[in-house]
């Protein structure tokens, strides 16, 4: 098999290899990265993988062909992928979600973020500069990247969250690490954030002052790990026949659904892929039809989807040149507030269910499909986070308290600290030396 090259979604000539499109994040150009072939996989072997870590290794191993984390892709997926993705039948032979919430974090995001960071722990010579993980967060990434890297030697993680947008129990997460990790509450909007992250990268005094790297979803590292579980469940719930098992996402950066697109794309048995979106419609209006039209995220119960820019749509339009073709393979719904209220009462009565605001747009998402789209086949829920991260939320509306899971409580007892700074370069530059002048002191 030949070396595996990426290449920028704005220019196929700018390229790099596995470890270095993980170390960069961003490509030179301020494109995302995208393989330049796909890598034929053999479904057999990944059908035949005895756990969750050895079809990771099966899965992500062909893009890392000729690379120097070749030879250790099998122990870095044991390492990341050391807790369980369960799918719980809801109706047997139906309905089924898929729980992504039993890591440290209780988020999806932690799949990806352990990830990303075994390999880059093992690609870093002794005694090298410190590494700057940026991460610009809308509530559950950077509490996943904090833990996927405290503490490691040779790494920093700074991140940037929207103030007062996203919950008190994600705050906490944020910003209740210490040592290595940084907090900022940025005044402005998730879009904010993502946009100063953006230019740091392509800041050249940053640059010359920090090695950076990414662990946002337009990380490869972060997005590869992803397409695991819906390999996983995929695999579990095709049967003998291989009918495709269809997937309704909670989506906001999207890469979370270009996880599942790229397995499709791989030969998994995947189906209809559905995009369910909070009250921020950029991605289902133009979907549903209209021009391309960004605009400013606005706050709702399920904040980490509060976005109106969407990093990953880079990736999704390079994936689909033409409109009509993207149209044609996702489709897409926008849920408000009062739905996402509704259908956690809902749920919790006629199921017992305890969803969190994002699973509940997924759910509410599949109850408008059609009776003949639903018994179409076998689907799947995919439920990003933890109810107990949004226990401000979820608990008036169901009448009961939600239980903790113990990852979650030590993470409560911790102390916070974070710095307030404008949603501004230099604000960030400033506020990243005054720390470092702090710390010397």
């Amino acid at each position: 098999m030949a070396t595996m090259r990426f290449q920028s979604t704005r220019d196929v000539g700018v390229t790099a290899g596995f470890s270095a499109a993980l170390a960069r994040g961003l490509a030179p150009d301020g494109g995302l990265y995208v393989p330049q072939y796909w890598p034929a996989i053999a479904l057999a072997e990944l059908s035949a993988a005895q756990d969750l870590p050895a079809l990771a290794a099966g899965l992500i191993g062909p893009f890392a062909e000729g690379d120097a984390l070749a030879s250790s892709m099998a122990a870095i997926c044991a390492e990341a992928f050391s807790f369980p993705a369960p799918v719980v039948d809801l109706e047997p032979g139906r309905l089924a979600v898929l729980e992504l919430f039993h890591g440290p974090t209780a988020a999806f995001k932690d799949f990806g973020a352990r990830f990303l960071a075994a390999c880059l722990a093992r690609l870093r010579p002794p005694r090298s500069p410190t590494l700057t993980i940026l991460v610009a967060t809308s509530g559950d990434t950077g509490g996943a990247v904090a833990a996927a890297f405290h503490g490691r030697p040779g790494s920093e993680v700074v991140v940037l969250f929207p103030q007062g947008r996203v919950s008190p129990t994600q705050q906490q997460q944020l910003t209740c690490w210490g040592g290595n990790v940084r907090a900022f509450a940025v005044r402005g909007t998730f879009d904010d954030c993502q946009r100063l992250a953006k230019q740091a990268f392509l800041d050249e005094p940053l640059r010359q002052a920090r090695e950076l790297s990414s662990a946002n979803s337009i990380n490869l590292g972060r997005l590869l790990p992803q397409t695991v579980y819906y390999a996983a469940t995929a695999l579990a719930l095709a049967g003998p026949g291989g009918e495709p098992v269809s997937f309704v996402i909670p989506s906001g950066n999207l890469g979370n659904a270009m996880a599942c697109i790229w397995a499709r794309r791989l030969g998994l048995p995947i189906g209809e892929i559905v995009l369910a979106h909070n009250a921020n419609r950029t991605v289902p209006e133009f979907i549903g039809g209209a021009p391309w039209r960004p605009r400013a995220s606005v706050t709702t119960l399920a904040s980490a989807m509060d976005v109106g820019d969407p990093s990953n749509m880079e990736r999704l339009r390079a994936f689909y040149p033409d409109d009509e073709r993207l149209r044609a393979a996702v489709s897409a719904c926008g849920v408000d507030d009062d739905a996402i209220r509704a259908r956690i009462r809902a749920d919790y009565r006629r199921l017992g269910r305890i969803w969190c605001p994002h699973t509940a747009v997924a759910a509410e998402v599949y109850a408008r499909l059609s009776e003949a789209r639903r018994r179409a086949g076998r689907w799947v829920l995919v439920a990003t986070a933890h109810p107990a991260k949004f226990r401000e939320i979820v608990e008036p509306l169901i009448g009961r308290e939600v239980p903790v899971p113990a990852s979650l409580a030590e993470l409560f007892a911790r102390p916070s600290a974070y710095r307030e700074i404008e949603a501004d370069l230099n604000a960030l530059r400033t506020a990243l030396a005054r720390d470092e002048t702090e710390a010397g002191e």
